[in-house]
């Protein structure tokens, strides 16, 4: 399961549009379709290796991408059967239809399957499951399927759970990425997915996660140039200390843990409680991270107050969120809000729509920049801009890893980025981490050499 990184992702609605711009620019539709066929031939013939190719047509558009696909296969010489599920719906996929000179069979309980599958069915924009009884004789079949944009039979803007009869071991994309291949529960049975441009202008707010690269410090760089982060411990201080040591390692050149005497690296400096507020008052501190190892309570609602009230750029984490959203939101801050599934429910209950939908809601409703935790993570910033970071580690399941993820987006404010940006970064390093320590990691591992 894999996506590209730092790749367009487009809603249904946008992708409409897009295609609409590239129309007005002069490119026609049928043009669209023929650039697409080519694309998934392409993709199919090497996926097929010489083995038979059955080629799934539909009655819309996607349809229309799997009859040119076939036509371009067959002039190269391959083995290809088509099966419909319906007469072609549209002008241009009957045209496509009509340029295709093989037989066209029927989908029903007979068809024999075939290596390789194409499943060009339906596609994007499908506003309900696919038919129980077609649905039936998808799941009958058995080969390797690569899917036309989306596996038929899922929403592909992630906000219905709809399970595709037929999951694909690849998904070509054509034009951008929809949210569909970035969440759950959808994402898995995309498989690996791969990007087809074919001439759509597909920039918007809503992208993929970039390769995570931790920025390597000028010749110039000190301690204090690097970012100063205060991380504020809690009763349960291990977590805090996690958080703390993670920032160092994420690049922060000074950390100070307030209110523990105990910290996991030797270079973290521990401070008493009574110097929190006046750390928060020195102009060196770059960033402060509040919430990891921090039941609700009065001193929290004490500690997230002054942290406001400071002005600093902020990571607010766990039960320090509740506490901060009421004289957060309205107010634009260079603020890091780092919920899991719980705390976001918690905080945010009257979101709606899919992950995506949520994340921005909420982003917009506190003013802050959300990191909505899970497999699928998505960041989102006020303005409207999201990144999407699935496939995310399974081994990051774990507790703690949610504590050392606040410490490095802290560092990473620290160091002067814009919070979406920090937030981007940080959620790059994590998962590079964890992919670099592999199975059975624990958070403590996120934060040694």
């Amino acid at each position: 399961m894999s996506v590209p990184a730092d790749a367009p992702i487009l809603t249904a609605d946008a992708m409409r549009a897009a295609e609409a711009a590239c129309v007005a620019a002069g490119t026609p539709l049928s043009e669209l379709m023929e650039r697409a066929g080519a694309a998934v031939a392409d993709t199919a013939w090497r996926m097929s290796a010489g083995a038979p190719i059955l080629i799934l047509c539909g009655p819309g558009n996607n349809g229309g991408d799997g009859y040119v696909a076939a036509r371009r296969l067959a002039e190269r010489g391959a083995r290809v059967r088509v099966a419909s599920s319906a007469d072609p719906a549209t002008d241009l996929a009957r045209a496509a239809r009509a340029a295709w000179t093989g037989p066209v069979e029927a989908i029903d309980a007979a068809l024999a399957a075939a290596p390789l599958i194409v499943d060009a069915l339906f596609g994007v924009g499908l506003s309900r499951p696919i038919a129980d009884r077609l649905a039936a004789v998808l799941r009958h079949l058995s080969g390797r399927v690569l899917a036309v944009d989306v596996p038929s039979g899922i929403d592909s803007d992630g906000g219905a759970d709809w399970m595709p009869p037929l999951a694909a071991d690849v998904t070509l994309a054509l034009g951008a990425l929809k949210p569909a291949h970035v969440l759950l529960p959808t994402a898995p049975s995309c498989g690996r997915v791969q990007l087809a441009p074919i001439g759509i202008a597909a920039a918007g707010v809503m992208r993929t996660l970039p390769r995570g690269r931790l920025r390597t410090p000028d010749a110039a760089a000190h301690k204090f140039s690097r970012g100063m982060l205060l991380v504020r411990a809690g009763p349960m201080r291990g977590a805090a200390g996690l958080a703390a040591a993670a920032a160092l390692r994420a690049g922060a050149g000074y950390v100070i843990l307030g209110g523990s005497d105990d910290a996991p690296l030797s270079a973290i400096i521990t401070e008493g409680d009574e110097r929190f507020r006046e750390r928060l008052n020195d102009p060196r501190v770059d960033s402060v991270v509040i919430g990891p190892g921090f039941p609700p309570g009065e001193q929290l609602l004490f500690d997230v107050r002054a942290a406001l009230d400071s002005g600093k750029p902020l990571v607010i984490d766990a039960a320090a969120i509740d506490a901060a959203l009421p004289r957060l939101c309205g107010t634009p801050r260079q603020v890091i809000l780092t919920p899991h599934e719980g705390e976001f429910a918690r905080a945010f209950p009257h979101t709606h729509g899919s992950k995506i939908d949520r994340a921005r809601a909420a982003a917009a409703l506190a003013q802050a920049v959300v990191v909505y935790k899970g497999a699928d993570t998505i960041i989102a910033a006020p303005d409207g801009r999201v990144a999407a970071a699935w496939p995310g580690n399974p081994w990051l399941a774990t507790a703690g890893t949610g504590d050392v993820l606040a410490g490095a987006c802290g560092a990473m404010l620290a160091r002067g980025s814009d919070a979406f940006d920090a937030a981007v970064a940080a959620v790059g390093w994590h998962n590079a981490r964890a992919a670099h320590i592999g199975p059975g990691l624990v958070a403590d591992d996120l934060i040694r050499d």
